[in-house]
């Protein structure tokens, strides 16, 4: 009878156990996320910021790539376009959408290090990891974050917002 006891109180512990809500679940639900959808055809193309070169044209999908903060925008890149040396103090990932997006990593221009990215390929570009990049053909590429986003160049006088 005493085993039949223990066993009973046993299966009911077990029983308030599973049936108790944990401790945050008491609290409101956190606020969800708004849901961002962006198809080509609504995406606003406007002149990149002062110390991207001119010529390429930007649209911010999610968040904003000048504040603190996760951030995804997309950039057109006409044929030769050259992004000179330069590193981030954050993480850059750019993954390619059209084109031809050529890669390399170092301090000095070298178009034989230049590694070429075709649509679907992705690079990731550690914080303080010097690279430059160019266009081989009208190129689109994405890049996803954390901001703020800015380019610090190798070579001051490399930085278009700098030039008048």
């Amino acid at each position: 009878m005493r085993k039949l006891f223990l066993v009973i109180l046993a299966l009911a512990s077990l029983a308030l156990a599973q049936g108790a809500k944990p401790k945050s679940a008491s609290k409101a639900p956190a606020k969800a996320a708004a849901v961002t959808v962006a198809t080509p055809d609504k995406l606003t193309w406007m002149a990149p910021p002062p110390n991207v070169p001119p010529g390429a044209q930007i649209a911010v999908l999610a968040g904003n790539p000048g504040a603190t903060g996760p951030f995804v925008i997309r950039l057109k890149f006409p044929d030769g376009y050259k992004i000179m040396q330069h590193w981030h103090p954050t993480p850059e990932n750019v993954t390619v959408l059209s084109g031809e997006f050529r890669v390399a990593m170092g301090d000095k221009w070298d178009d034989s290090k230049l590694q070429p990215l075709t649509a679907g390929s992705f690079v990731s570009v550690p914080t303080h990891h010097t690279h430059y990049a160019m266009a081989k053909g009208a190129t689109e590429v994405q890049v996803h974050g954390n901001g703020p986003f800015k380019l610090i160049y190798v070579n001051p006088a490399d930085d278009p917002s700098k030039k008048k």
